[in-house]
């Protein structure tokens, strides 16, 4: 049986995704988004908090390389600029970014985004290509990248482990919510296993747990 998503297409110039600890100095990027970077997506598009308990939502990402740029940091102090600071940060270019959501209410909402998209910081436009309806097919031998999986995976699998947030409340200061271990998966590889394959695309979106 097929199971009916909508694929959402949504590109940019550049996106760079922050590691949790790394506060100061050189600021690399996660090769993949997190969740609460796709739920603050899906809360831009929408105008109102979307959560994982609200919907559902997978994802596979790509980008054509990675560059560093030279960011100057300004340091505040009594309401005044104490020191000016210049970092390396990382950043990938040409971002591509496949979501796929169930909700047909919620896919919508990238038709007419409320806020502006977003790959990452403020200065990291994104804007929406493509909204299709797609059918996912079951299979048990597929390609799978460029998404994130609860960790440990049920079969081997190429990454890297990174503790992550699914979201972040609204409240000042803001606060992780669903804080987990995830493997990211950055390089396509092959996968023996059950789940749901876009094959127009030839890459899996979803893992199925085996009983």
């Amino acid at each position: 049986m097929d199971s009916l998503y909508y694929r959402i297409k949504i590109t940019g110039w550049i996106s760079s995704f922050r590691y949790p600890i790394f506060v100061y100095g050189y600021q690399p990027t996660l090769p993949v988004p997190p969740y609460s970077t796709i739920y603050g997506l899906l809360s831009a598009a929408c105008g109102r908090t979307i959560s994982p308990e609200d919907s559902d939502v997978k994802f596979v990402f790509k980008s054509s390389g990675k560059g560093v740029d030279l960011e100057t940091v300004y340091e505040w102090s009594f309401n005044k600029i104490s020191k000016t600071n210049v970092i390396k940060r990382e950043f990938l270019m040409n971002p591509e970014l496949y979501l796929y959501i169930e909700n047909e209410d919620l896919a919508f909402c990238f038709r007419k985004p409320a806020y502006p998209l977003l790959l990452g910081r403020s200065t990291e436009l994104a804007f929406v290509e493509e909204i299709r309806r797609v059918k996912l097919v079951k299979k048990n031998s597929f390609t799978v990248g460029g998404v994130l999986l609860p960790f440990p995976p049920m079969r081997s699998l190429n990454g890297m482990v990174q503790a992550l947030p699914t979201h972040f409340t609204q409240t000042l200061p803001r606060e992780p919510r669903g804080t987990r271990a995830w493997l990211i998966v950055k390089d396509f590889q092959e996968y023996q296993g059950i789940g749901w394959v876009d094959e127009e695309k030839g890459w899996g979106v979803i893992i199925e747990e085996e009983e």
